[in-house]
């Protein structure tokens, strides 16, 4: 989320893809209605981007074009003053840092799952619930019955579903023709 103040005027962008996005639809937004004297308000420099070659480009950018960057949870952060623009890149370094150590404990922690014998995901094949009803699904099915009628009578919510659980009789009905 960041806030801007344009001429006594507060104008609010709430952006709620990641920072670290490349299509960031709100940030873009801001950025065309950005003007000198202008100054952006974050909540934490990390709303701005990820990296922090990205954040000090951003800030610079920002700076050249006579706009000012303020951060709430890191108040010492102001880059219209020499202090606060260097307070900015310590915090922006520190950002980084902790982006990639929580990457880093991310992948040692799927890699030791992964050693123990667990993978993430939604399990393969068929619920239960489906495995129930799939001999009616598939009685309905070679009856012709309309997808979506089998659908709408068994509680099916998606094609993509009904197709995983018609795929026996359809790979047979493939393997005979």
């Amino acid at each position: 989320m960041a806030l801007f103040v344009h001429s006594f005027n507060l104008t609010l962008f709430y952006e709620k893809v990641s920072g670290a996005a490349k299509q960031r639809p709100e940030f873009e937004k801001m950025q065309e209605q950005l003007r000198p004297g202008d100054t952006v308000v974050v909540y934490d420099i990390d709303r701005l981007g990820r990296t922090m070659v990205e954040l000090v480009m951003v800030v610079d950018e920002w700076n050249e074009r006579g706009i000012g960057f303020k951060s709430v949870s890191q108040p010492l952060i102001d880059t219209t003053t020499e202090h606060g623009e260097f307070i900015f890149k310590l915090f922006a370094l520190l950002a980084e840092l902790e982006r990639k150590k929580l990457i880093r404990r991310t992948k040692a922690g799927l890699a030791a799952a992964r050693a123990r014998g667990r993978t993430g995901g939604r399990p393969r094949g068929l619920s239960k619930k489906y495995q129930k009803i799939q001999p009616m699904v598939c009685d309905a099915y070679l009856q012709g019955r309309t997808v979506r009628e089998i659908c709408q009578a068994f509680g099916i919510p998606s094609n993509k579903t009904f197709y995983k659980i018609v795929e026996p009789i359809r790979s047979q009905a493939e393997e005979t023709a």
